[in-house]
């Protein structure tokens, strides 16, 4: 009786290299996700913004980009990890949410991020930065804050771009986002607007989802569900701003344009949630999966670069920042008094 046939040579070789991969990134995996599940844990309890945790924990952990054993797995998350979060984003639009906002509002927030990314590569040149770190300010102001970031500075070249803006910019964004979160209700209370103007303003101004949905909320239901629905019009306005800014380097790949595999995934998701009926328990698995490959990434990239570094880049960073804000805040206010008066 005979044992059973040895498998094919090359099927065997096959194994051998995937094993071996895996290894090779399996501890740098690990360190990534767990630091991202701390931070999801921590923001529950807290109520601060798991980005932030996991930047600020990752880079505590900055020692360990050196290590061979783990360095390969950083790199593994804050790369590949981190397109494919960003393309599953695409299954978080709908063209029903964005079409209740009327034709003027739907203009407006279009107008509003064209200026804003503008405003982000004057004020970035008139400071002696780089045009890559004006798109990637002005784009995570005018769109989605720490999200928007990462999917821009995985489009910009990376000689064009330090690992060490892109923290910065998140950091940044994030923290203002909170402070927008808590101070723009009290403001616009204050000045008098309605409910639909309020919530109209925060969806255009606000740049992160989360701190969107609290701040509208905070006011009332109705402002909750108008700045909802206008912060996913920014949001769907991201595959335009990737093509763009693929469009300004595109010299670098010989004259034509090349479209990361990961903006053609999240432009055909996007088409796909909307024109077939996909299963809701499906959707929400595919909409976490890509909240947590979003933290996962985030915390690798924190991994990979020292506190240090990143306030290396001194005050004029956040002052970019917080211009591009401002500017943002000024044209949305006055936009509502034109057209909600």
């Amino acid at each position: 009786m005979t044992g059973p046939e040895p498998l094919p040579e090359r099927f065997q070789a096959q194994s051998s290299q995937i094993f071996a991969w895996i290894a090779l990134h399996k501890r740098g995996v690990v360190l990534a996700a767990t630091i991202a599940l701390a931070a999801s844990f921590l923001s529950e309890h807290y109520g601060a913004p798991a980005m932030l945790f996991a930047l600020l924990i990752g880079m505590a952990f900055n020692f360990m980009t050196e290590n061979p054993g783990t360095a390969p797995g950083v790199e593994l998350c804050s790369k590949t990890i981190l397109r494919i979060g960003v393309a599953l984003l695409g299954l978080r639009l709908t063209f029903a949410d964005v079409s209740q906002l009327g034709l003027s509002s739907i203009l407006g927030v279009c107008a509003l991020t064209l200026l804003v990314l503008a405003s982000g590569t004057l004020i970035a040149r008139l400071t002696g930065r780089p045009m890559a770190f004006g798109l990637l300010t002005g784009g995570a102001v005018a769109i989605c804050g720490a999200s928007a970031a990462l999917a821009i500075a995985a489009v910009i070249p990376k000689r064009h771009l330090r690992e060490e803006d892109v923290l910065f910019t998140v950091v940044g964004v994030t923290a203002l986002s909170t402070a927008a979160m808590i101070l723009y209700p009290i403001l616009f209370a204050a000045l008098g607007l309605s409910e639909l103007a309020s919530g109209y303003l925060i969806g255009a101004t606000i740049h992160d989802v989360a701190q969107v949905v609290g701040a509208g909320y905070s006011i009332s239901d109705p402002a909750g569900e108008i700045a909802t629905f206008t912060k996913l019009l920014r949001v769907a306005l991201l595959p335009v701003v990737l093509v763009a800014v693929g469009l300004c380097y595109r010299r670098e790949a010989g004259g034509g344009v090349s479209m990361p595999w990961f903006v053609v995934a999240f432009m055909a998701l996007m088409l796909l949630r909307n024109l077939l009926p996909l299963n809701e328990a499906i959707l929400d698995i595919l909409n976490e999966a890509s909240r947590f490959m979003l933290l996962t990434a985030i915390a690798a990239l924190g991994v990979k670069t020292s506190l240090a570094r990143i306030f290396a880049a001194g005050s004029g960073g956040m002052l970019i920042l917080g211009a591009e804000t401002i500017f943002l805040l000024g044209l949305a206010l006055a936009f509502v008094y034109l057209n909600f008066a």
